[in-house]
């Protein structure tokens, strides 16, 4: 200090004197700081609360034990998103949220999706029949909610009941039926037997057929409907043998054909006719060879590392509406991280928008049909253990987009929501 007081030249007087000091002064004050930091509250994540309503669905029994729904379907694929979305969400300060509500099959949709919107769900999942999607759009038109359809393949929701507040990540019955049907003409089987159910949903899944074959050059041969014989008990010890008796008879006597095409959403008959028919031929439809928005033993296109992730997560394979649950509450996620103001009509003008694209696992960016909010995508063939094909074919052109040779294109569809 005494060197200090004397006269040194200023280079000598900052380096020795003044340095030290400022060293010192910075030393005492940085564990001030630090503490005053930490004391200062962080400002609270935003908060984008997303809504799960689950309408209860009587159906008959399944054929097999293996396709009894798991009580967690579609909700699993959308707990894996919102996981998926918090991850990069704590780092830009947001914080997704997942409510999910059931309504008992002849409860009231409406009034759950008016309080899941009253709440601050801004986006809603609606695994419910067709009429109730339609009934909670039309609801919740004037309010800030974004419904996504993510079970109903009706093509009626984005046709003449189309809704500019519905987005649409299950791919319609069109879409199922022109990605097998692109498969059988590009095999050459071009003949097809189709047999259908009673019920309404596979009299409008063989109308899709006949469309198919139609619009790519597919020949029905023979259309034959199954009826149920009554007092038939597949299912107790001496079913079996039932089954291998009657089976064969629904295909007996038929016009020559390539495949035998199954319209059964009912699930009453469908799987039992492969292996049955009365001719050595393949199966395709709704059993045997099947068409689907996933398949849980895909491992292309990244899709080993998703499925190990979902197995983790939810203890068994992923199904088509977990898969589509999944798709909705990533775009939920890829439109908060994308815009700058994470307000409802920003994020829902970003995933209506040209800019809307989702990485799914399918080897290409997934996007929105802008005439009727319907998510195109690639879809799955396959048997019960491996994929088979993916739809569209090679060979099926489109003017600007290969994906629209499935399901109702721009030019036939009746809905035009953003001309």
């Amino acid at each position: 200090m005494a060197e200090c007081s004397r006269a040194l030249p200023n280079n000598m007087l900052f380096n020795r004197c003044i340095l030290p000091a400022i060293a010192a002064a910075y030393i005492v004050f940085l564990p001030i700081c630090a503490r005053a930091q930490q004391n200062q509250p962080a400002a609270a994540p935003i908060a984008i609360n997303i809504g799960y309503l689950i309408q209860d669905v009587e159906k008959p029994i399944p054929i097999s034990r293996l396709d009894v729904p798991p009580p967690d379907e579609g909700v699993a694929g959308a707990n894996l998103a919102n996981t998926d979305n918090n991850t990069t969400g704590r780092f830009i300060n947001q914080l997704f949220t997942l409510t999910a509500v059931h309504v008992a099959a002849d409860g009231d949709v409406v009034a759950a999706a008016r309080t899941l919107a009253s709440q601050g769900h801004n986006f809603i999942l609606a695994d419910a029949s067709a009429d109730a999607v339609l009934k909670m759009a039309d609801a919740l038109k004037d309010q800030d909610a974004l419904v996504f359809n993510v079970a109903a393949v009706d093509d009626s929701l984005r046709e003449e009941n189309c809704r500019a507040n519905v987005i649409h990540t299950a791919p319609t019955r069109t879409m199922l039926a022109d990605a097998l049907a692109q498969y059988l003409i590009w095999k050459r089987w071009n003949k097809w037997l189709l047999v259908e159910g009673a019920y309404p949903a596979d009299k409008t899944m063989a109308d899709a057929y006949r469309r198919s074959a139609k619009r790519f050059g597919g020949k029905i041969v023979e259309t034959r409907q199954y009826k149920e014989a009554e007092g038939s008990s597949p299912r107790t010890d001496t079913g079996h043998e039932q089954i291998q008796a009657q089976m064969p008879t629904v295909t007996q006597g038929a016009a020559d054909h390539d495949i035998l095409l199954v319209a059964d959403e009912s699930e009453v008959f469908g799987y039992y006719l492969p292996y049955r028919t009365y001719s050595a031929r393949p199966v395709a439809g709704t059993a045997g060879l099947i068409a689907s928005s996933w398949h849980p033993a895909l491992e292309a296109f990244g899709g080993t590392q998703f499925q190990n992730r979902f197995d983790k997560l939810s203890k068994r394979p992923i199904r088509d509406k977990d898969y589509q649950s999944w798709v909705a509450v990533r775009m939920i996620g890829e439109a908060a991280q994308r815009v700058k103001d994470v307000g409802f009509k920003a994020m829902r003008d970003y995933m209506l928008g040209p800019n809307m694209e989702i990485a799914a696992f399918k080897g290409r960016k997934l996007t929105i049909r802008r005439w009727n909010n319907q998510l195109r995508q690639p879809i799955i063939l396959g048997t019960a253990h491996l994929p088979v094909s993916f739809s569209p074919q090679e060979g099926f052109l489109h003017q600007t987009d290969a994906l629209d040779t499935l399901g109702i294109d721009e030019p036939e569809s009746k809905c035009h929501l953003r001309q």
